[in-house]
C-alpha cells in the first residue's frame, strides 16, 4: 500500500517522538508498504528550520537525505495536477502545506498518516 507521511508523522518518526499511534507505527514499519515524503512537507520543515522552530542534529539537506535513505522513504514531488486540485479546494483548512498534503492525497488515491482531524473535511482516507 502506498502512503503518505503528514509532515509531523515523518518529524515524529524520525526523531523517535512517542507521539504515533500503535497503528502508523505498524504502517510505517511494514515493508510491505511504500512510504512517501512530499517535497512540500520538506520545504515546510525547512522555514520551520530557518525561522527556529525545528532543528535537527545534522545540516538540514543531509539529515532530510539520511531519514529518506535509512527508512526507505520515497518522495513524492509536486505536480501540477496536485496543484489544480489546490486551486479548487475548498476553504475548510487554510495552511498551504496541508492543503498541498490534502491534494497530492487526493490525485494520487492514498491514504494520509495524520493526527489531526482537520483532514477528514476532506474526501481523502486519513489513518491514525
Amino acid at each position: 500500500m502506498r502512503l503518505l507521511l503528514d509532515t509531523h508523522t515523518f518529524i515524529w518518526y524520525v526523531m523517535d517522538i512517542q507521539k504515533l499511534s500503535a497503528t502508523v507505527q505498524a504502517l510505517i514499519n511494514d515493508q510491505d508498504n511504500e512510504i512517501l515524503l512530499s517535497t512540500g512537507s520538506i520545504w515546510e520543515m525547512a522555514i520551520k528550520q530557518s525561522v527556529g522552530k525545528l532543528s535537527f542534529v545534522l545540516p538540514f539537506d543531509l539529515f532530510i537525505t539520511q531519514q529518506l535513505i535509512l527508512n526507505d522513504f520515497k518522495m513524492l514531488e509536486i505536480k501540477i495536477d496536485h496543484i489544480a486540485v489546490v486551486a479548487a479546494l475548498p476553504l475548510h483548512h487554510r495552511d498551504p502545506f496541508d492543503r498541498l498534503l490534502i491534494a497530492q492525497a487526493m490525485v494520487e488515491q492514498i491514504p494520509i498518516l495524520r493526527a489531526d482531524s482537520a483532514f477528514d473535511a476532506y474526501q481523502i482516507q486519513r489513518l491514525w
